[in-house]
């Protein structure tokens, strides 16, 4: 089994884009740690299940960043379930988790199972619109969400959650300070090695989506500068 606390870098794909087989080869033969199928919007069963197929024609590790339940198929190495910790709506912190467990619980394999705190603090992306999110927090509030995940609900990650947006390298540094074990993942903007690297010296994970869809041969040298 893989071991998350071992991996620096990791794609993610939105089962909801289109991407040819020729660049998906290169994602997926890239060095990355693992690639995230998951997306905000227009996400099916059927498209998760083809991205899904394709991509398991390689060796990488493949997760499903579960954000609907009809979605759900077996087949991933990883379910990673996101619970929105800065949500003023409590089905993205609880409501939808106890429904699916409710459904589904009896049949689940809580070793795929990774519960991600989320902490979205994009305004104008659509997770944030999506799941209520309060972006209006300062340092010390990231920070307190981030020792919640840890301390009181021994979540196995924290993730900062940028969606589109570079984030502040400050503010990731000052977040990895206040956790012992829960691994940190950073996500949003990173569309170069530098900013990779930037971001690396802080978090324990990168994850970069948007610059696949927008300039792969830039998205995929941000796997060296981070395991260099």
């Amino acid at each position: 089994m893989y071991d998350i606390r071992e991996w620096r870098h990791v794609f993610k794909l939105d089962p909801n884009r289109s991407i040819n087989d020729e660049d998906l080869e290169r994602i997926c033969e890239s060095g990355t740690d693992a690639v995230i199928v998951g997306g905000t919007e227009g996400i099916t069963l059927e498209n998760v299940l083809n991205l899904m197929a394709r991509i398991r024609k390689f060796s990488v590790p493949c997760v499903l960043e579960v954000s609907t339940i009809d979605s759900v198929t077996p087949g991933f190495d990883f379910y990673f379930i996101p619970t929105v910790l800065n949500s003023r709506d409590s089905k993205w912190i609880t409501g939808l988790h106890q429904q699916a467990v409710k459904e589904y619980g009896k049949i689940m394999n809580w070793e795929e199972i990774i519960m991600e705190g989320y902490c979205i603090l994009n305004q104008d992306c659509k997770a944030a619109w999506l799941t209520s999110a309060d972006v209006n927090l300062d340092k010390e509030d990231v920070k307190s969400f981030a020792m919640m995940s840890e301390k009181m609900f021994h979540l196995p990650v924290f993730y900062l959650e940028y969606s589109g947006k570079y984030g502040d390298p400050e503010l990731v540094r000052e977040v990895k300070e206040v956790l012992e074990e829960t691994v940190l993942f950073y996500g949003g903007g990173i569309e170069s090695a530098e900013q990779a690297k930037e971001m690396a010296a802080h978090a324990d994970v990168i994850v970069v989506g948007n610059a696949v869809y927008k300039n792969l041969a830039e998205a995929l040298k941000t796997v060296s500068a981070v395991k260099s």
